[in-house]
């Protein structure tokens, strides 16, 4: 991956984190290091967020790397977003239906 890509990464995971802010949440940005799988960005515990900020993306590949590295317990996501568009967020239907009914249990 060239510095140019890397930066766009970069970009867009502080972008989503200000997104988090945004709605109450004290987000960072995860700090890889010594190989350690961390989230791309901390902050909403019981999630695992992999942030992508590109024009065409494999969603079903991010998925499955925000599964694979995702701990126990924790719901994998990938928060992404293209240039001029607003972020989405994708997850697998299990877990929207567990929010969903925690959501609506709370109505």
């Amino acid at each position: 991956m060239g510095k140019a890509q890397r930066d766009k990464g970069k970009r867009g995971e502080l972008q989503w984190r200000d997104e988090c802010r945004k709605h109450g949440y004290n987000a960072q940005r995860g700090s890889q290091s010594n190989g350690a799988v961390i989230a791309d960005v901390i902050g909403l515990p019981g999630i695992h967020i992999e942030c992508k900020f590109v024009e065409r993306l494999n969603l079903r590949a991010a998925m499955e790397q925000s599964e694979n590295d995702a701990k126990d317990g924790e719901i994998p996501i990938v928060a992404h977003k293209s240039n001029r568009k607003p972020w989405l967020v994708t997850m697998n239907s299990e877990d929207f239906f567990k929010l969903y009914k925690a959501w609506g249990e709370q109505l």
